[in-house]
């Protein structure tokens, strides 16, 4: 992104969604992309965020051993994969931080009814996600992946076992923070994110030749009334 933007400096700042919304609800951040919808909502209410774009979105997907001792990949859907892994008590590991994939992964336990936190198969790791992931492939262990991270993680085993449901739809989205004030030239860079970058991204391809990212749906929305 810093090569690409020809707009001025750019100070970037790369944390979990959560620490980076907290950030931006204190005013120390002037623009933030996120992928965590429901703490969005939580901390970019009211009136600290004067727009709001759809950037693009991509796709999570449960990963695992090749053997797939819960088999997860016969499951129905992203809850019941959830499931299986559950009853059966099959290695777990969760980043536990906050994040985006944190976030995804809570929703998709709570779908299935399942509160998996202080089981004796269920790890938090407290770090990014490729390192969450190598601590997966180590234990021979299940993990939720974002598919373009996981592309980029090398030397692990962990397959791919379900992606097949509406739920691990993972939106990015692009706040323009309003509080303490608007930086000047914030939305002459969430116009080049959606005219140029966005571009850039929907061109990335998966290892299978699939689309990485797909276009947000719509453009910016003003969320404080001028």
């Amino acid at each position: 992104m810093d090569s690409l933007w020809r707009g001025g400096p750019l100070a970037k700042v790369i944390g979990p969604s959560g620490q980076i919304l907290r950030s931006a609800s204190d005013g120390d951040l002037d623009v933030v992309i996120t992928h965590a919808p429901a703490l969005e909502a939580k901390w970019l209410g009211g009136e600290r965020a004067a727009l709001r774009c759809p950037l693009v979105a991509s796709r999570f997907a449960i990963v695992g051993p090749a053997a797939d001792p819960a088999r997860v990949a016969s499951a129905t859907s992203a809850a019941d994969a959830m499931t299986r892994i559950a009853r059966r008590r099959a290695p777990f590991v969760s980043r536990g931080d906050s994040s985006g994939t944190h976030m995804k992964e809570l929703a998709l336990w709570q779908s299935a009814g399942v509160t998996p936190r202080g089981a004796g198969w269920y790890t938090e790791s407290g770090t990014s996600q490729a390192a969450t992931l190598q601590i997966a492939d180590e234990r021979v262990a299940y993990a939720i992946a974002d598919l373009p991270t996981l592309a980029h993680v090398q030397g692990i085993a962990l397959r791919v076992l379900f992606s097949a449901d509406t739920a691990l739809l993972n939106p990015y989205t692009l706040f323009i923070i309003s509080a303490p004030h608007e930086h000047p030239a914030a939305r002459a860079f969430a116009s080049w994110a959606m005219e140029v970058w966005r571009d850039r991204l929907v061109a990335v391809r998966l290892p299978d030749g699939a689309a990485a990212f797909a276009p947000g749906t719509g453009g910016c929305v003003a969320t404080v009334r001028p």
